[in-house]
């Protein structure tokens, strides 16, 4: 394959590209239609035959910029200004031979042949600047140039001490470029990677402690999420729909076609979207984790029937409305800052805030509903109410706690999470995306009946 093609594509692809196979034979052909030598036509070749989609499109353009401005060395370029130089040392470096008798061509080639050697291209961190650029540095002789240059000095004399000058000049415009190339090809080859590397690292890290500049690439992760999730399970619901081939009903339906089954008889199941009710400890030590959790479940409308969403610190109070007359994002703002709720920010109280829903919410407990209390269950010493806690679970389908605490810190301090465990289904830690993400996913598996 064309390497300066098959380099091109590596980019690409490290940029977020899916590119086949086949795709690629046919960017190799492109290639080989449209030459090199017309940027623009070249630019359109490829894009049509490697860019499937706007999002692709766009990154196709910024890499093929990127890519096909790496001139080291151009035909006018200032690097090699010998005019006026009377070479006192010829050099036994073949880069000072080529600065001495301005052999652009040669600089150009060894320059290329040089990053080719040193694998630029297989850079994947900022901290390996510096090595790249030694190893490109080693390749391309510098050590020669910078012996040649010291000889210079030591030889002494007016000319001797202009060639070591300009040499030294030389020396410092190429070293500049090279930095200049390591830089292009990190973000050609590892700006992909890198962003990657902090998506895992949002997914990983612990709500509570991301800063708020962090916030608007957790939405992001959050709507891929969300996504993912609705394609999943929406196309899982419609699968399921027609249901599975009813052989006897079919069977006796062909008889009146002499036993060929022209007719098909379909065994029906029906697949209930889960009704969820969400009950969410809104303090302090919880918000973050409260408001992306409802983020999710209140975006997976298509796959869940309806989420009851209720709050709570010292008291509780029901939130479903602020999500049906608020777009989302505003709503969430809203639950979080207190705004047109009435509830009292004040000392969490886990056993009021049970008593209040059993005696306001009760009826919307049923043997379809689950209910999931998100919380770390800290009551600040209050009477936790674990009857009242009792009876909810006997009420619904199914009890689900998420703590966002590590489980070796339940029951600690004034922490009531042993005394609530007995009357859970299930009690999961909760504190990252990739938390949130399964927790979600197991709630529709769950419901699926898978």
């Amino acid at each position: 394959m064309d390497r300066i093609l098959e380099n091109f594509i590596t980019a690409l692809r490290r940029s977020g590209v899916r590119i086949s196979v086949a795709e690629t034979m046919d960017a190799l052909h492109a290639a080989e239609l449209s030459g090199y030598g017309d940027r623009g036509m070249l630019r359109d070749f490829l894009s049509a035959s490697l860019a499937k989609s706007v999002a692709e499109k766009d990154i196709f353009e910024v890499c093929f910029n990127r890519f096909f401005s790496l001139d080291y060395i151009t035909g006018d370029d200032s690097l090699l200004e010998t005019e006026g130089l009377s070479p006192i040392l010829q050099g036994e470096a073949p880069l000072t031979q080529m600065f001495i008798s301005g052999d652009i061509g040669g600089l150009a080639m060894a320059f290329r042949g040089a990053g080719e050697r040193a694998n630029i291209r297989g850079i994947q961190s900022w901290t390996q600047k510096g090595l790249y650029m030694q190893r490109l540095f080693q390749e391309l002789g510098l050590e020669g140039l910078n012996r040649d240059i010291q000889r210079l000095v030591e030889i002494g004399g007016e000319d001797a001490l202009n060639q070591a000058k300009a040499l030294q000049s030389m020396r410092d415009d190429l070293m500049e470029r090279v930095k200049n190339l390591i830089e292009r090809q990190l973000e050609l080859y590892a700006e992909r990677l890198q962003y990657e590397l902090s998506e895992g690292y949002i997914r990983n890290a612990r709500l509570s402690a991301l800063e708020e500049r962090d916030l608007a690439r957790v939405h992001k992760i959050i709507q891929r999420m969300v996504k993912h999730l609705k394609d999943r399970y929406s196309r899982r619901r419609r699968a399921a729909r027609r249901g599975q081939l009813d052989f006897r009903k079919t069977f006796r339906q062909s008889i009146t076609y002499g036993g060929l089954p022209f007719e098909t008889r379909w065994k029906s199941k029906k697949i209930d979207r889960p009704e969820i009710i969400v009950v969410c400890d809104v303090s302090r030590s919880v918000s973050n984790v409260v408001r992306f959790f409802l983020l999710i479940l209140h975006s997976l409308n298509e796959v869940i029937s309806r989420v009851r969403s209720f709050v709570f610190c010292s008291n509780l109070a029901e939130v479903s409305s602020l999500f049906e007359e608020y777009p989302l994002p505003e709503a969430l703002d809203r639950v979080r800052s207190g705004a047109g709720i009435p509830i009292v920010l004040g000392r969490t109280d886990y056993g009021g805030a049970f008593l209040d829903f059993r005696n306001q919410y009760s009826d919307c407990l049923t043997k379809r509903a689950t209910v999931i209390i998100l919380g770390d269950a800290r009551s600040n010493y209050s009477d936790p109410q674990t009857e009242v806690l009792r009876f909810i679970s006997e009420r619904c389908k199914r009890l689900i706690w998420l703590n966002p605490e590590t489980p070796s810190l339940w029951g600690s301090g004034d922490s009531e999470m042993k005394k609530y465990l007995p009357y859970c289904n299930t009690a999961l830690e909760c504190s990252t995306l990739r938390h949130l993400e399964r927790v979600v996913e197991y709630l529709l598996r769950v419901h699926a009946g898978r």
